[in-house]
């Protein structure tokens, strides 16, 4: 891969690039500034609301030099706006962050060397890290507190085979798919002792559990489970389960139909919010209901209100907080013990995302606006106090205005999007357009950070483009209805959406009508083969990730076909062989004009490489003539997760469009297969 090096930097130089930087004049953002972005993750109060512990996510620099990795969770400890510090050593990144119910210790996950994942905890007045609970020859996926600190339940991975591991070193080590699944065990760990507890015992629990709670008074466990660790059960049969500690007994089961999202505790531990689907056939969990622990019974607080529920949390009075997206705007809720609604809060440009306890007066939010990702805010009688600031830097980024748009449908539907203008404003006759398209399409694009290594953003606006991220039909924060809008109409009113809010940009004078592109991942993909395909008229160039090409091979290859079939298809392929295949961008490959680069991960089990491999072969075979390029990224799944395979990504992709669509020239010739990297080289001295 072709570097190109600048001169390494002496302390005294950095040094003196601070202060430089921190004048300097105003300069668009780069694929590299992504690359170094650092967000906040996971956060937990303490039980006196003084101090915050909080996950910073971060990938290795690679622009720096550094060996490449995934994301690195860095413990931090916040007590007050822009007083925080880093809380172990850069080598320890942990998850699942907790306080102890007495407050005087942080617990997380950690794989301290080569041994498996373990519950650790440091007192939050210094000292080293010690090992509270682990379970012997096995990680501990995730770990709940009894109320009272005497005990740590633990979540941890199957029994070890040591039949089948030494077959597999004698090289028996064939895999027979989706009959071998192992499950999850659930124990429990005396704490309190100067050593851990050498033999935690194990609790039966249901099927396979993803996750576990504990009532205050603590005796009960909240458990979700599932039949199988297959994702399809995950979207289809996870059950919330009441389970008495004291015999190990299931009481009951929360007999919901659908889907599962956020599932909380309330104080006096007589109820549980819960966030669900309303039916099998609902694309996402959006809908809050208040569960009855006594009886299981269960009732929806927002059923058919445009839109949706996200995290909630119950505070200290017994009122209940819940993030509620309306389209692309995001507001907090309150409501009272019986499910009534107190008050909403508006966060004016935040996007809130999750919330957190933080006393009687007092909430911690995590949030993002167009201008940063993810930091902590405390959240006192309405207001919002920022915290922390983990990429300062940002100040220096000239950012393109970002705002939400509604147009208008072909058929008059409303729809909603956020549009990114290019850096000083629009050009007469319109710029490059990007249409960037959400994945799902049971997700939405929301006001806030919208930037990323497959999301083009600011740095596209950066160099002259329009972004515009569509919620198109399909997408989640209007409702179900408009959720199942998309449902046994593939490539049909959901991406004529699309095509609708082009032209919008059109009639506007934002964008050039022969200048506009189309990008995205997953259900992203599969719109970006269709807008190169079926729709090439309408887009001059198209960068197509992890997508799918044939609704036909892609049902035999996936790992959710109860999925496609319940909020996708809604029909199965053999019910209509043709109809299938002609919603397949494979069928259209004809009128393929419109150079497309496609990526995948080559370990992809959601959607198989090979509808990738399938698009790039008939486009090869069939239309010779049109640009496409396939380059597949090893060990990389549905969606990039090594820092270096993100930044190789983001260059190829802007590289693409910068070739085909800022041109508006779609026979120019490929670019290099290798893009040209911005790699530092940094003294050691």
């Amino acid at each position: 891969m072709k570097h190109m090096t600048r001169p390494a930097l002496t302390a005294a130089a950095l040094l003196a690039g601070v202060s430089i930087a921190a004048t300097a004049q105003a300069r668009p953002m780069t694929a590299e500034d992504v690359a170094k972005l650092e967000s906040v993750g996971t956060v937990a109060v303490s039980p006196d609301g003084t101090r915050v512990a909080y996950t910073t996510a971060s990938l290795p620099d690679v622009t720096m030099g550094e060996d490449n990795g995934g994301t690195t969770l860095q413990l931090m400890m916040a007590y007050g706006p822009n007083n925080e510090r880093v809380f172990l050593p850069e080598d320890v990144s942990v998850s699942t962050v907790k306080f102890s119910p007495d407050g005087r210790m942080v617990s997380f996950l950690w794989s301290k060397g080569s041994e498996d994942r373990a519950v650790w905890g440091i007192p939050v007045d210094g000292g080293a890290q010690v090992k509270l609970a682990a379970v012997k020859d096995t990680g501990v996926r995730s770990y709940a507190w009894a109320p009272d600190g005497s005990t740590l339940y633990l979540l941890a991975g199957a029994t070890p085979d040591t039949d089948r591991k030494a077959e597999a070193k004698d090289g028996f080590n064939a895999i027979v798919y989706e009959e071998e699944d192992r499950f999850n065990r659930l124990f429990s760990a005396s704490v309190g002792n100067d050593e851990i507890d050498a033999e935690p015992s194990e609790i039966t629990v249901p099927g396979y559990v993803t996750s576990f709670a504990v009532t205050p008074d603590n005796r009960y466990g909240v458990i979700e489970s599932q039949p199988t660790p297959q994702i399809d059960d995950t979207y289809t049969s996870s059950r919330v389960n009441i389970l008495d500690l004291a015999n190990g007994r299931v009481l009951r089961e929360v007999a919901t139909p659908g889907k599962l999202g956020d599932i909380e505790i309330s104080p006096d531990g007589r109820q549980l919010s819960m966030v669900a689907g309303v039916d099998i056939n609902d694309p996402a969990a959006t809908t809050l209901h208040l569960v009855n622990i006594a009886d299981g019974t269960y009732r929806a607080l927002n059923e058919g209100a445009a839109e949706a529920t996200g995290d909630t949390e119950w505070l200290p009075d017994g009122r209940l907080a819940a993030i509620i997206d309306k389209g692309a705007d995001t507001m907090i809720r309150i409501y009272s013990a019986d499910g009534t609604m107190v008050e909403e809060i508006d966060p004016g440009a935040l996007i809130p995302t999750s919330l957190e306890n933080g006393g009687s007066e007092r909430m911690f939010v995590t949030a993002n606006s167009p201008q940063h990702p993810s930091e902590l805010f405390a959240l006192d009688s309405g207001t919002f106090t920022r915290w922390t600031q983990h990429n300062p830097w940002l100040a220096q980024i000239d950012f393109g205005t970002q705002r939400t748009m509604t147009y208008t449908a072909r058929d008059g539907q409303q729809i909603e999007g956020v549009l990114i203008e290019p850096v000083g404003g629009v050009p007469s006759g319109g710029a490059p357009l990007i249409m960037d398209v959400h994945g799902g399409p049971e997700a939405h694009e929301s006001n806030g950070w919208v930037t990323g290594y497959s999301n083009p953003g600011q740095v596209a606006a950066g160099q002259g483009y329009a972004v515009f991220l569509p919620n198109y039909r399909g997408s989640t924060g209007y409702g179900t209805a408009f959720a199942k809008a998309h449902q046994n109409d593939y490539a049909g009113k959901e991406f004529n959406d699309i095509v609708d809010g082009k032209r919008a940009l059109v009639d506007a004078g934002i964008a050039d009508p022969d200048r506009t592109g189309i990008t995205g991942g997953s259900y992203g993909g599969y719109a970006s083969a269709w807008g190169a395909t079926a729709l090439s008229d309408e887009y001059a160039a198209a960068v197509m990730f992890v997508g799918i090409s044939n609704q036909i091979s892609k049902f035999g290859t996936t790992d959710i076909p109860m999925e496609m079939y319940n909020v996708h298809a809604r029909k199965w392929p053999w019910e209509d062989w043709t109809g299938m295949l002609e919603v397949s961008p494979i069928y259209h490959v004809d009128k393929a004009e419109t150079p497309i680069l496609i990526m995948h991960g080559a370990e992809d089990t959601r959607v198989s490489p090979t509808q990738s491999y399938e698009l790039y072969r008939n486009i090869k075979v069939r239309k010779p003539d049109t640009p496409v390029r396939l380059v597949l990224y090893p060990g990389e799944g549905h969606g990039n997760r090594m820092a270096a395979a993100r930044y190789d990504y983001n260059l190829r992709m802007m590289q693409w469009f910068d070739t085909y669509l800022k041109t508006g020239n779609r026979n120019a010739a490929l670019p290099g297969p290798r893009p040209e990297l911005m790699i530092e080289e940094v003294s050691e001295d």
